[in-house]
């Protein structure tokens, strides 16, 4: 990585004999970077490399199958991400109010899992953010591949909470009460080779920036990958991450930050015509999302507020009617 795309080692900030300039060193680098581009790679993060491992294998075996055994778990309604989206059902750029091709992907996509029989998580306020998660028949592999891979990157998100917090001057705990019960979704992203020229316009994933709190993304391959536009106004591509994971800020957290923290453009961009036989690759990604009550008030240590307190199931509303159709999240 470049000065650009900090590599952070917050291993250190979760070790009980660390000490207070120890902690405050890695949330200090991790404030620059939200200020600067809004996206950084962490090493140190605890989440153990067969687990890593396992989950791109299965991935890989679900996305071989044939077609009409991945459309048995299709998503069954737009607002719901959940289960198998084929290629062609997304379009990333909509987010944003563009209109383009559909994305070159398809992805596989699961919610929260094993919740109480409680009417937070059952009643008319929790759908779609706890609509139920759907389990291909085959590879058997895959339902704990994932279920195991959330829970390390669940860990990783609530250190990066504590983290984000520190760098804010907020107290350490301050965003455990609004994510106890987060609404995140996990995504396998698969881009395949490309059998065909891309139509004008078309990526593997179309300029967006992130709905949620922060999204973690562990990439398998690097070639057609992801782009950042830079304070120029240039897409610069993000450099190979090893086995660190990239994180980027969501809108929601810009705006919990009142500017201060920046959630940036990004895409998936095309491979070279000499790289394309060799371009398959699979993205895992937590996007994070706060609990769908949790109140998003620009902290007041940022200064004047320019926006209105709202809750994270009220601004993902007007977001989507605001975006027509861009149902990413």
């Amino acid at each position: 990585m470049t000065e650009a795309f900090p590599v952070i080692d917050i291993g250190p900030f979760t070790r009980a004999d660390a000490s207070a300039g120890e902690r405050a060193e890695i949330a200090r680098r991790i404030g620059d970077a939200c200020e600067t581009i809004g996206f950084f790679a962490v090493t140190g993060h605890g989440i153990p490399r067969p687990v890593i491992g396992d989950l791109i294998a299965s991935a890989y075996d679900f996305f071989d199958l044939p077609l009409a055994e991945k459309l048995a778990v299709k998503r069954p309604r737009p607002e719901q991400n959940r289960g198998y989206i084929p290629a062609g059902d997304e379009t990333l750029a909509r987010l944003r109010g563009d209109e383009t091709p559909a994305d070159l992907k398809e992805l596989f996509a699961i919610g929260p899992f094993d919740l109480p029989d409680d009417p937070y998580f059952t009643g008319p306020a929790a759908y779609p953010s706890f609509a139920a998660n759907l389990w291909p028949a085959w590879p058997s592999s895959l339902r704990p591949a994932l279920e195991a891979y959330w829970r390390a990157v669940e860990r990783l998100a609530r250190n990066l909470c504590q983290i984000f917090a520190t760098a804010l001057d907020l107290p350490s705990g301050f965003f455990e009460d609004k994510t106890d019960r987060h609404i995140s979704q996990l995504r396998l992203m698969h881009y395949p080779p490309p059998a065909s020229a891309p139509l004008p316009g078309q990526l593997r994933a179309g300029a967006h920036s992130d709905l949620g709190m922060m999204t973690l993304i562990y990439g398998d391959n690097d070639i057609g990958g992801l782009e950042v536009m830079n304070h120029d106004g240039h897409w610069v591509a993000a450099p190979p991450s090893g086995d660190a994971i990239t994180v980027n800020l969501g809108d929601l957290m810009m705006r919990w930050t009142n500017d201060r923290w920046r959630s940036t453009l990004h895409r998936v961009a095309n491979p070279a015509g000499d790289d394309a036989w060799r371009s398959r690759r699979l993205s895992l990604g937590m996007f994070f999302i706060p609990n769908y009550d949790a109140e998003i008030t620009p902290l007041p240590s940022t200064g004047a507020a320019r926006y209105a307190s709202t809750t994270v199931a009220a601004y993902r509303t007007e977001r989507f009617a605001r975006t027509a159709g861009g149902d990413a999240y």
